[in-house]
């Protein structure tokens, strides 16, 4: 009977649990890089939130906790950013989440200049190594995605390069803004309606 008990909570704690996920690639050398701007982000969700990211599961670095009221699983994948799919996978599988319902992926975007957001429900990878493994490994392309803006790739240089390189003094006051305004879109998206959000977040302008 206890057992029963315990099996019927976890299934209700699962059901209404979001993950939120934000990609970028471990190690300090990578600590700032423009391909790591959802870990910075989602690091951001978690100190308005006080939650702690730091239990080791399902190949990430994540921490439960609530926010306004709702159960989500903080999560940052530690595989390196082209296998982080592998990371959501399980972790979707073991709380039984629904990836069309009940999942937020923050991460960078070359497309977008430096401080620009944007919300997305759904769409291709676009050329994101994270995103495509992410649609691979979860076999859909219908998940809400939060975009924080690094910049367009200057001509001439190597897009690995270019991801995995340092913001510049000037673009670092304003992406401290970006990931702060990151966390707030993740969090409006748990309780608000997609276009609300997006016609919120999407038309902001990043300040010079």
């Amino acid at each position: 009977m206890i057992r029963e008990k315990e099996e019927t909570k976890h299934r209700i704690w699962r059901k209404y649990m979001y993950l939120i996920a934000g990609l970028g690639n471990p190690g300090r050398e990578y600590e700032n890089t423009r391909h790591n701007a959802g870990f910075a982000s989602i690091d951001r969700l978690a100190e308005k939130n006080h939650i702690s990211i730091d239990m080791k599961k399902f190949q990430a670095l994540c921490g439960t906790g609530y926010i306004g009221g709702q159960k989500v699983l903080l999560l940052k994948p530690q595989t390196y950013m082209n296998l982080s799919g592998e990371s959501l996978r399980a972790s979707c599988d073991f709380f039984k989440i629904d990836p069309e319902q009940e999942l937020i992926v923050i991460y960078d975007d070359i497309s977008l200049a430096p401080g620009q957001l944007r919300i997305r429900a759904k769409g291709s990878a676009g050329g994101h190594n994270g995103i495509k493994s992410i649609i691979s490994h979860l076999g859909t392309q219908v998940f809400l995605r939060v975009k924080v803006g690094v910049g367009e790739k200057p001509q001439g240089w190597d897009l690995a390069d270019y991801v995995l390189g340092h913001f510049s003094k000037e673009e670092q006051q304003v992406m401290q803004e970006s990931f702060d305004r990151a966390a707030d879109a993740a969090a409006a998206l748990l309780s608000e309606e997609v276009q609300q959000v997006m016609n919120e977040y999407n038309t902001h302008k990043a300040k010079a």
